[in-house]
């Protein structure tokens, strides 16, 4: 392993849904290292509905629209966009791959944290302090059986909250595959950035194959993944900074393969 490339030799599995796992893996072969690509959410279109709302969405109507991920802006801006995006109405994002997402829509500039990725960073923007949203209309484009803090919050700020559930998370059909590689060795670490990813993992694992995953480095962008892969047991969580290049940075950073 050289400097240069500090991941020559390992092989680091990496968890994003297929759509937003491409980035992650070319930065980890950038670094030498060989990205082993197997989704633990599989993303797919429902039948959207917004809930408390009987009309079709009228995107004018609402002074925020809050796109939760990339995924919410393929599924969802189809279903709202209609002749463009109005001039009043301000597009929120929650971390930079959504707001690269919009913009290749034609849609800025956009409302996001810098320097975390969540409902929390989103519900701290000044823009979205209570005296600032008290009697605005908010439309959040998500997926099924998302968070309700953004929704709630807003809500007690004083805000009329509208929710499109847009698409569809669920756990793999086979993982197989990913049972194998644990079994035979073939991973130097994991990199985990879904707190319902981890799940789906865990609750398809053996015993015997929980502790295979245990005992490999597992690094997550977030405290709330990390605190529930320490409580289910992975004894080598390692906490990183957000997004793709805290994971990448963290990695090969890394001196315990």
């Amino acid at each position: 392993m050289t400097s240069e490339l500090p991941l020559r030799g390992r092989r680091i599995l990496v968890t994003r849904p297929a759509a937003q796992s491409a980035a992650l893996a070319d930065m980890i072969a950038a670094h030498g290292g060989e990205a082993v690509c197997f989704p633990l959410l599989e993303i797919g279109p429902i039948d959207a509905a917004v809930d408390g709302a009987d009309d079709k969405v009228v995107l004018a109507a609402f002074d925020f629209v809050v796109f939760i991920s990339p995924n919410a802006v393929e599924y969802g801006l189809p279903l709202i966009l209609g002749d463009g995006w109005p001039a009043a109405t301000r597009a929120v994002a929650i971390g930079p791959s959504t707001v690269a997402a919009l913009a290749a829509h034609g849609i800025g500039p956009v409302l996001a944290p810098s320097d975390r990725f969540d409902s929390e960073a989103v519900l701290a923007l000044p823009e979205l302090s209570d005296a600032a949203v008290a009697g605005s209309r908010f439309l959040i484009l998500r997926g099924n059986g998302g968070r309700e803090l953004l929704a709630e919050t807003l809500r007690a700020r004083g805000a009329t909250v509208d929710c499109l559930s847009c698409y569809r998370r669920s756990a793999p059909a086979d993982m197989s595959p990913l049972v194998t590689l644990l079994r035979v060795d073939g991973l130097d670490a994991v990199t985990l950035s879904s707190s319902e990813g981890l799940r789906n993992l865990w609750s398809a694992l053996a015993p015997e194959d929980r502790q295979r995953l245990a005992c490999l480095p597992v690094f997550v962008p977030h405290a709330r993944i990390a605190e529930e892969a320490a409580a289910l047991g992975l004894k080598r969580v390692v906490p990183t900074a957000p997004a793709d290049a805290g994971l990448v940075e963290a990695l090969a950073a890394f001196d315990g393969f």
